[in-house]
């Protein structure tokens, strides 16, 4: 793995201060400061603010402990966890695996869960697809990574190359973009529910057996 690699960040009305491990609340790896592979994929989450900025950024890795997640149901699991969706599995061995799986880590590699993905997640959490389904969507989504630094430490070793704000033709292209993506999402979704429908397992039913 590169020492260093140049990330994206988008942020609603820019960085104040200095970097540091904050976020809204129920975000796909807990709080951090989240950053993207892919210019596009922070911009489609912040194009409905008149004042956004787009930040090129650059992470030094080294020193770090990492965590690189790959994706597939331990994936899904901990994008659950930090969203609050597994809170009725609460004590059992499988919640606190997934609650202690990025504990000790400065950051986290992983799969972003973007426009399209939501829609997918959701179907899984919901009870409306499987896990077989779940991974099979995944594997048909163009899903670029996202590094989330989690600790301080990490966050001292991002520096800002470049800031821009967003113009209101591009916020506007952003959005069109980011109803597609969502559209799409559904499309898939639906196309692999109906493959998949008797295989794998429910998200209630993997609760329960972690019980």
């Amino acid at each position: 793995m590169s020492k260093t690699v140049v990330l994206y960040h988008g942020s609603k009305s820019g960085i104040q201060g200095n970097i540091a491990p904050v976020s809204r609340k129920y975000c796909d790896f807990g709080k951090g400061f989240y950053m993207g592979t892919e210019r596009i994929q922070p911009l489609t989450l912040i194009c409905n603010y008149p004042d956004a900025r787009i930040y090129t950024l650059e992470a030094d890795l080294s020193d770090l402990k990492i965590l690189d997640i790959e994706v597939g149901l331990e994936w899904a699991l901990l994008v659950a966890y930090n969203r609050g969706k597994m809170e009725g599995a609460k004590d059992t061995l499988l919640y606190n695996r997934i609650a202690n799986l990025s504990k000790k880590s400065d950051m986290i590699i992983g799969y972003i869960a973007n426009d399209r993905m939501f829609v997918v997640l959701d179907c899984f959490f919901n009870g409306e697809i499987t896990d077989r389904a779940l991974i099979n969507s995944l594997s048909a989504l163009k899903l670029g990574k996202q590094y989330v630094a989690l600790t301080q430490k990490a966050c001292e070793k991002i520096k800002i190359l470049d800031e821009r704000r967003i113009s209101d033709k591009e916020r506007e292209e952003l959005k069109q973009k980011s109803e597609e993506n969502r559209q799409e999402g559904i499309q898939i979704a639906e196309r692999i529910c109906r493959e998949y429908r008797r295989e794998g397992r429910f998200f209630d039913e993997i609760l329960e057996e972690g019980k």
